[in-house]
């Protein structure tokens, strides 16, 4: 299957990613075209978009980390809100699709909304990308100040807060201080690709348990 981008049809191989100057107004109907799909992903930054055909590793592996993300903050007695998929907007800025994004101290800011301004509501608190393709970018967040960016590349977690005008990585998780996310995910992965991810789940909450 050949790329095709145009007007009337967007036709992409899975695993793809087509890179293309345009302008706002050209995103927007691109996001028009593709309607209530969630494939092919589609992002805009300074004059150009990009559209990305994900391939099954990166939703299976999306959802494990956002899975792991839960079970942690339930675990640490967070509340919280998340949201999949989602689109983020500042007009002719920007437009990013994070993976999954996770309000932890802002979350009654958006309790009960169906829509956020992303001008005047705070962003995510967390958001989780996943780059299997070489689409991903921690920069992408940028405009929108998300204070940490989980970036999960070449089976490797890779954690960026939030520090000044740039993204630095970190060790650790502002949110888990205590929990070594490196070997949690690590340990995860390799239970849920030697068995599945509910097997995964299931041993880390066993794991947490027996450390109280």
């Amino acid at each position: 299957m050949f790329a095709l981008v145009s007007p009337e049809k967007i036709q992409l191989p899975v695993g793809a990613v087509v890179r293309l100057p345009a302008t706002w107004q050209n995103y927007q109907k691109l996001c028009q075209q593709r309607g209530d799909r969630s494939i092919p992903r589609i992002k805009y930054h300074c004059g150009e978009v990009l559209l990305m055909s994900p391939l099954p590793k990166h939703g299976r592996d999306a959802s494990l980390i956002a899975d792991i993300i839960k079970v942690l903050l339930d675990y640490t007695g967070r509340e919280y809100d998340s949201f999949t998929p989602v689109t983020m907007e500042l007009p002719d800025e920007s437009g990013i699709e994070p993976d999954y994004c996770f309000y932890i101290d802002h979350w009654q800011v958006v309790s009960g909304k169906d829509r956020i301004d992303w001008k005047t509501n705070p962003p995510p608190d967390l958001v989780l990308e996943i780059d299997v393709t070489s689409y991903s970018d921690v920069n992408d967040y940028l405009p929108y100040r998300v204070p940490e960016v989980w970036l999960f590349r070449k089976n490797q977690l890779f954690v960026y807060q939030l520090q000044g005008t740039e993204y630095l990585s970190q060790t650790q998780s502002q949110y888990f201080p205590n929990i070594d996310l490196q070997d949690v995910v690590s340990h995860c992965f390799q239970v849920a690709y030697e068995r599945n991810t509910s097997a995964a789940i299931r041993e880390l909450k066993q794991l947490l348990a027996d450390r109280d």
